[in-house]
């Protein structure tokens, strides 16, 4: 049996209505043969009643009688005809009877006249029984065109009073993972109604619990960062000692530990801040400007790596945000390039609108990402299966939370080609005016 509530109603609605259908449909058959009967009955009575008046002869026609009934009349004299079949109708008795005429079951009506002849009125049985049943076919057809249009209409009942369920689905679908916005009740049905409840109080539990993890996030990372910075400091302070070889690679690993203990500390705080709600009003802001700056900052780094990192285009565009937001959005995603492509390696941006879209993208030669883990790439610690470089997996997953709050999209798609590799994202946002001059530059590291 099938699992779909839909299609078990219009399953047991079919077999009810197809049910109906037939026992309706024969007793409306058996009904109207019976009917068809008694009127062919009242044909013969007439005929006879006619015909016992003189009204008609027997030799003449018989007007408005079907020639396909195949109505006769017999004229049996006033005495019996011995043991012909003549004298077996005069034996019956005046009425209607069933009785074998010229080898053929006839239904026979007997009438006898005030002068004492008797005559029969005679019609096949079989013939009867065609007309009859053909009448009560027609009977029929009204039934076995209503059933497909009431299964139809069973269909689309079933569709729209499930509707509100499939739009519940969707809503539920179409949600980001930390929206725990309560389901509305108005304008649901009732029955749905306990259904809804339970699902929104499961949100608010998932929400509590989700709240309290952001809170033991926050204040951890928060209460490590000063002593990983005291320690930090201690360590560089070192570098005015003089150390053995040995104590100065020791020392030089604790510094890097260091440095990436403090860069997940603040990622984890950059984490929590932009999963809670948004602490400033949106304003316009320049994005082109955003992302020369979030470079300039890079190029330093890009430097030492050996990296080419510059515009392939960037036009003046704006859109509605926190400022503070943007830039982390930038920078984890120019990060995220620079850590992965290899020397000698190039890192191309581009900011341009897109009809009512501002789109920032990045292009590296890099390894790409492995095609299993796409669809995972936004998952909080989650560095894929061939990481080449120390991460902590949140700078993607801190990407995708701030667009998502700014109304955007973002992709990240593998770049393929003869000896060529590398990773493209893409962050389409609502613009915020439109920009018509465009700028190419193009800055080296």
């Amino acid at each position: 049996m099938t699992s779909s509530l839909r299609g078990r109603l219009f399953v047991g609605l079919t077999a009810v209505i197809l049910l109906a259908g037939c026992i309706s449909g024969a007793f409306s058959y058996l009904w109207a043969f019976d009917e068809a009967i008694e009127m062919q009955d009242s044909v013969l009575i007439q005929v006879g009643s006619l015909l016992q008046s003189g009204s008609v002869k027997s030799d003449q026609t018989l007007r408005g009688v079907d020639a396909d009934a195949e109505v006769d009349v017999v004229e049996l004299g006033t005495a019996p005809r011995g043991r012909t079949e003549e004298g077996q109708l005069w034996s019956l008795q005046d009425g209607l009877h069933v009785a074998s005429f010229t080898d053929r079951s006839m239904r026979v009506l007997l009438r006898t006249r005030l002068d004492g002849s008797r005559f029969a009125v005679l019609q096949p049985t079989d013939v009867r029984d065609d007309i009859a049943g053909n009448m009560a076919l027609r009977t029929l057809l009204p039934i076995t065109a209503l059933i497909p249009c009431l299964l139809l209409v069973t269909a689309l009942v079933i569709a729209r009073s499930l509707r509100p369920m499939v739009r519940l689905a969707g809503d539920l679908d179409s949600r980001r993972v930390d929206d725990m916005t309560p389901l509305p009740l108005a304008a649901t049905p009732s029955e749905l109604q306990p259904f809804i409840a339970s699902i929104n109080g499961l949100l608010q539990r998932m929400k509590l619990l989700m709240d309290q993890q952001r809170r033991f996030v926050a204040d951890a990372a928060h209460e490590l960062r000063t002593p990983i910075t005291a320690l930090g400091l201690q360590a560089e302070n070192l570098d005015s000692v003089d150390l053995p070889e040995s104590a100065r690679e020791r020392v030089a690993a604790l510094k890097e530990g260091m440095a990436r203990t403090k860069h997940l500390l603040e990622q984890l705080l950059a984490l929590a801040r932009h999963e809670a709600a948004p602490s400033g009003d949106a304003v316009v802001v320049p994005l082109d400007r955003i992302v020369k700056d979030v470079v300039a900052d890079v190029l330093p780094e890009t430097a030492r790596k050996g990296i080419d990192l510059g515009f392939e285009l960037i036009e003046p565009i704006a859109t509605a945000g926190e400022p503070v937001m943007i830039a982390t959005m930038v920078r984890n995603l120019i990060d995220n390039a620079v850590r992965f492509t290899p020397p000698g390696g190039r890192v191309d941006i581009g900011v341009l609108r897109e009809g009512s879209e501002a789109v920032l993208q990045i292009e590296d030669t890099g390894p790409g990402v492995a095609p299993d883990d796409i669809d995972r790439i936004f998952e909080p610690f989650f560095r894929g299966s061939r990481p080449t470089e120390d991460g902590t997996g949140l700078g993607l997953s801190i990407v995708k939370r701030i667009v998502d709050r700014l109304g955007g999209s973002v992709v990240l798609e593998n770049i393929s080609g003869p000896a060529l590799t590398g990773l493209r994202a893409i962050v389409r946002l609502p613009a915020a005016n439109s920009c018509s001059a465009s700028i190419r530059t193009h800055a080296t590291g």
